[in-house]
């Protein structure tokens, strides 16, 4: 097992070390389920009470903080215990899963697919026509690629994904498993004889930037006529859909269980709460944050807090919640 002492983490940190522990570290844990040789962290004020409770050996805390290391305990203080600990789990990550062989037996790769240097292929996957393939791209067993995507440089796609025909990824992302990039949009008109509905044909695609992640089990649909686009360093979670023709901006986030209608657009930055839905043909401008369980039926000026549903700019609908309870109690 991997351990270091508290100096040693300190080093890799470059913080403040306030207090000593002689325990070598094995790792990081929550306050509440640290032993003597895990280290936490403290991000907010609210968990610097826990603090002497907690067995664990050492804590990184914010800088602003007033708190007392203990006995043979220590701190390591810094501009932002989030971000510490976050450059800190890198340091105890585990390997990923080892590829025995760069191209396993079971893969179909097509003859006309082009693969660059050091790609891995798991167990079951399928490369299709005319497919491309970066330097450095790894796909897990049980991946489907198919025919004339490209996908950049060292991404990494997990097991069950499905990239649909045409799509264009970039450099670095990563998919986590069973995402479905490139399925068709949700598109159906009532038939002329008004006994059915008519599928609409979905002939565009889908591009997605570099550094973007999509967690398990979420989609992104292909265009209708032209593209779906997810800008560069976008991170969404699991269980999201985006539908046909939407546009996101750079460095966008969408929590669990939200959904974009078709054609929306989102600026720059935007943040989209888990369980939000955000209505067909609306536009998020740069920098809007839309609350959790929100619902939005109308564009958004740039740097908004909206919540609710119907979504409501949020210092407005703070007072109309104040004002319902203050109904409710009479």
């Amino acid at each position: 097992m991997q351990s270091y002492s508290i100096e040693e983490i300190n080093n890799i940190l470059d913080g403040e070390l306030v207090g000593n522990t002689t325990s070598q570290i094995t790792g990081p844990e929550q306050l509440d389920k640290a032993e003597n040789n895990h280290i936490t962290f403290i991000g907010s004020t609210k968990y610097i009470k826990y603090w002497n409770s907690s067995k664990a050996s050492a804590a990184i805390v914010n800088e602003k903080f007033t708190v007392e290391p203990g006995e043979n305990r220590a701190l390591i203080k810094v501009k932002n215990a989030d971000l510490a600990m976050a450059k800190l789990l890198e340091v105890f990550n585990p390997p990923p899963p080892v590829f025995d062989i760069d191209i396993h037996p079971t893969a179909v790769v097509h003859e006309t697919a082009k693969l660059g240097k050091g790609c891995k292929i798991g167990a079951g996957c399928y490369i299709g026509k005319d497919v491309v393939l970066a330097d450095g791209v790894i796909l897990y067993p049980n991946v489907t690629i198919m025919d004339e995507t490209s996908i950049g440089a060292h991404t990494i796609v997990w097991s069950g994904t499905v990239i649909r025909e045409r799509t264009e990824i970039g450099a670095y992302c990563i998919f986590h498993t069973n995402v479905s990039i490139g399925a068709d949009g949700f598109g159906y008109r009532p038939s002329d004889d008004g006994r059915g509905l008519v599928k609409i044909p979905q002939i565009g695609n889908v591009i997605i930037g570099n550094g973007v992640e999509i967690g398990a089990n979420s989609c992104v649909d292909r265009g209708k006529f032209s593209s779906t686009i997810i800008g560069d360093g976008c991170k969404i979670d699991n269980l999201v859909q985006i539908a046909h023709n939407c546009i996101m901006g750079r460095s966008c986030i969408m929590a669990g269980h939200s959904g974009l209608a078709g054609s929306v657009t989102l600026g720059d930055g935007v943040i989209i709460g888990g369980s939000a839905s955000i209505k067909d043909h609306t536009t998020i401008h740069s920098g809007a944050t839309i609350g959790a369980g929100s619902g939005v039926m109308g564009d958004v000026a740039a740097g908004k807090i909206m919540l609710g549903y119907p979504a409501t700019e949020s210092r407005e609908m703070l007072k109309q919640w104040v004002a319902l309870r203050k109904l409710a109690k009479q």
